[in-house]
Protein backbone atom coordinates (compact mmCIF):
# COMPACT_ATOMS: atom_id res chain seq x y z
CA UNK A 1 0.00 0.00 0.00
CA UNK A 2 1.51 3.14 -1.05
CA UNK A 3 2.51 5.80 1.42
CA UNK A 4 -0.19 8.81 2.07
CA UNK A 5 1.37 12.33 1.34
CA UNK A 6 2.34 13.69 4.86
CA UNK A 7 4.48 16.90 5.95
CA UNK A 8 7.14 15.09 3.31
CA UNK A 9 4.80 15.65 0.12
CA UNK A 10 2.41 18.12 -0.75
CA UNK A 11 -0.27 18.62 -3.34
CA UNK A 12 -2.38 21.52 -3.82
CA UNK A 13 -5.92 21.79 -6.14
CA UNK A 14 -6.18 24.66 -8.28
CA UNK A 15 -3.21 26.33 -6.85
CA UNK A 16 -0.38 27.77 -8.25
CA UNK A 17 2.35 26.61 -5.74
CA UNK A 18 3.05 24.16 -2.70
CA UNK A 19 5.14 24.78 0.88
CA UNK A 20 8.62 23.97 -0.46
CA UNK A 21 10.36 20.84 1.17
CA UNK A 22 13.86 20.59 2.67
CA UNK A 23 15.98 18.08 1.31
CA UNK A 24 19.56 16.83 1.43
CA UNK A 25 20.13 13.83 -0.48
CA UNK A 26 17.23 12.48 -1.39
CA UNK A 27 15.15 13.44 -4.11
CA UNK A 28 12.65 16.18 -4.92
CA UNK A 29 9.50 14.66 -6.92
CA UNK A 30 7.75 17.79 -8.42
CA UNK A 31 4.50 16.93 -10.19
CA UNK A 32 2.02 18.94 -12.05
CA UNK A 33 -0.85 18.99 -14.39
CA UNK A 34 -2.86 22.07 -13.52
CA UNK A 35 -2.36 20.83 -10.04
CA UNK A 36 0.97 20.76 -8.21
CA UNK A 37 2.03 19.08 -5.99
CA UNK A 38 6.09 18.41 -4.26
CA UNK A 39 7.27 15.25 -2.53
CA UNK A 40 10.65 14.33 -0.49
CA UNK A 41 11.54 10.70 -1.80
CA UNK A 42 14.60 9.39 0.18
CA UNK A 43 14.82 5.63 -0.14
CA UNK A 44 12.46 4.55 2.07
CA UNK A 45 9.21 7.17 1.22
CA UNK A 46 10.36 5.67 -2.87
CA UNK A 47 10.27 1.75 -1.45
CA UNK A 48 7.65 2.95 0.53
CA UNK A 49 5.22 4.25 -2.30
CA UNK A 50 5.61 8.02 -1.61
CA UNK A 51 5.39 8.74 -5.74
CA UNK A 52 2.34 6.61 -6.12
CA UNK A 53 0.51 8.12 -2.92
CA UNK A 54 1.50 11.92 -4.27
CA UNK A 55 0.17 10.59 -8.13
CA UNK A 56 -3.34 9.09 -6.29
CA UNK A 57 -3.50 12.54 -4.66
CA UNK A 58 -3.21 14.33 -7.76
CA UNK A 59 -5.91 12.16 -8.98
CA UNK A 60 -8.03 12.53 -6.43
CA UNK A 61 -8.00 15.89 -6.54
CA UNK A 62 -9.07 16.03 -10.40
CA UNK A 63 -5.35 15.35 -12.55
CA UNK A 64 -5.14 12.95 -15.12
CA UNK A 65 -2.22 10.56 -14.93
CA UNK A 66 -1.50 10.72 -18.27
CA UNK A 67 -0.99 14.44 -17.97
CA UNK A 68 0.99 14.76 -15.52
CA UNK A 69 4.51 15.88 -15.35
CA UNK A 70 7.16 14.76 -12.87
CA UNK A 71 10.74 16.21 -12.16
CA UNK A 72 13.51 14.27 -10.38
CA UNK A 73 15.49 16.93 -8.71
CA UNK A 74 19.12 16.77 -7.45
CA UNK A 75 19.78 14.11 -5.39
CA UNK A 76 22.55 11.49 -4.43
CA UNK A 77 23.43 9.07 -7.30
CA UNK A 78 24.42 5.75 -8.00
CA UNK A 79 28.01 6.39 -8.23
CA UNK A 80 27.83 8.11 -4.83
CA UNK A 81 25.23 5.64 -3.05
CA UNK A 82 27.23 2.57 -1.66
CA UNK A 83 25.31 0.52 0.42
CA UNK A 84 25.63 -2.50 2.40
CA UNK A 85 24.12 -5.87 1.41
CA UNK A 86 21.00 -5.21 4.22
CA UNK A 87 20.23 -2.44 2.45
CA UNK A 88 20.41 -4.46 -1.11
CA UNK A 89 18.42 -7.64 1.05
CA UNK A 90 15.57 -5.33 1.86
CA UNK A 91 14.99 -4.18 -1.96
CA UNK A 92 14.90 -7.48 -3.44
CA UNK A 93 12.79 -8.71 -0.31
CA UNK A 94 10.30 -5.84 -1.22
CA UNK A 95 10.64 -6.90 -5.07
CA UNK A 96 13.19 -9.12 -6.43
CA UNK A 97 13.09 -7.37 -9.88
CA UNK A 98 15.16 -4.76 -7.68
CA UNK A 99 18.17 -6.33 -7.97
CA UNK A 100 19.10 -4.17 -11.40
CA UNK A 101 19.11 -0.81 -8.88
CA UNK A 102 22.32 -2.06 -7.49
CA UNK A 103 25.70 -2.34 -9.18
CA UNK A 104 29.01 -3.93 -7.16
CA UNK A 105 31.14 -1.07 -5.14
CA UNK A 106 34.60 -1.67 -4.91
CA UNK A 107 33.90 -2.41 -1.17
CA UNK A 108 33.56 -5.99 -1.15
CA UNK A 109 30.06 -6.94 -0.17
CA UNK A 110 28.67 -3.48 -0.76
CA UNK A 111 26.55 -2.26 -3.46
CA UNK A 112 25.84 1.29 -5.60
CA UNK A 113 21.97 2.13 -5.52
CA UNK A 114 20.27 3.91 -8.04
CA UNK A 115 16.98 5.68 -5.92
CA UNK A 116 16.89 7.46 -9.35
CA UNK A 117 16.07 4.46 -11.62
CA UNK A 118 13.45 3.15 -8.39
CA UNK A 119 12.13 6.47 -8.54
CA UNK A 120 11.81 6.44 -12.57
CA UNK A 121 10.03 2.71 -12.05
CA UNK A 122 7.74 3.48 -9.60
CA UNK A 123 6.35 6.58 -11.66
CA UNK A 124 6.18 4.88 -15.13
CA UNK A 125 4.15 1.91 -13.11
CA UNK A 126 1.68 4.47 -11.52
CA UNK A 127 1.10 5.70 -15.17
CA UNK A 128 2.70 9.04 -14.98
CA UNK A 129 2.44 10.73 -18.55
CA UNK A 130 6.49 12.25 -18.59
CA UNK A 131 9.09 12.03 -16.03
CA UNK A 132 11.96 14.35 -16.73
CA UNK A 133 15.11 13.73 -14.33
CA UNK A 134 17.53 16.36 -13.58
CA UNK A 135 21.03 13.80 -13.73
CA UNK A 136 21.94 15.82 -10.63
CA UNK A 137 24.14 14.43 -7.74
CA UNK A 138 24.20 16.25 -4.61
CA UNK A 139 27.04 14.29 -3.25
CA UNK A 140 29.79 15.00 -6.07
CA UNK A 141 28.58 18.14 -7.20
CA UNK A 142 29.68 20.09 -3.89
CA UNK A 143 29.86 23.30 -5.32
CA UNK A 144 26.02 23.29 -6.02
CA UNK A 145 24.38 21.38 -3.46
CA UNK A 146 24.79 19.98 0.19
CA UNK A 147 25.49 16.25 0.79
CA UNK A 148 24.21 14.92 4.26
CA UNK A 149 26.13 11.82 3.09
CA UNK A 150 29.23 13.94 2.00
CA UNK A 151 29.14 15.70 5.28
CA UNK A 152 28.79 12.52 7.18
CA UNK A 153 32.06 10.74 5.42
CA UNK A 154 34.19 13.92 5.99
CA UNK A 155 33.39 14.22 9.82
CA UNK A 156 31.95 17.55 9.64
CA UNK A 157 30.08 18.90 12.20
CA UNK A 158 26.77 19.96 10.31
CA UNK A 159 25.31 19.72 6.08
CA UNK A 160 23.33 22.21 4.74
CA UNK A 161 19.85 21.80 3.42
CA UNK A 162 18.19 22.82 -0.23
CA UNK A 163 15.14 23.98 -0.83
CA UNK A 164 12.34 22.37 -3.43
CA UNK A 165 9.40 24.07 -4.69
CA UNK A 166 6.85 24.00 -7.55
CA UNK A 167 4.93 26.79 -9.04
CA UNK A 168 2.77 26.73 -12.46
CA UNK A 169 3.37 29.63 -14.75
CA UNK A 170 0.74 31.37 -16.63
Amino acid sequence: MPRAPTESSHARPRSRWVPPLRIADRCCLLTAARIVAAAHAGWKGALGGIAEATVAKMEELGAKRENIVAAIGPLIRQQSYEVGPEFVARFEAADPTYGRFFLPSAKAGHALFDLAGLIWLRLERAGVGRIDDLGLDTYADEQRFFSYRRTTHRNEPDYGRQIAAIALGD
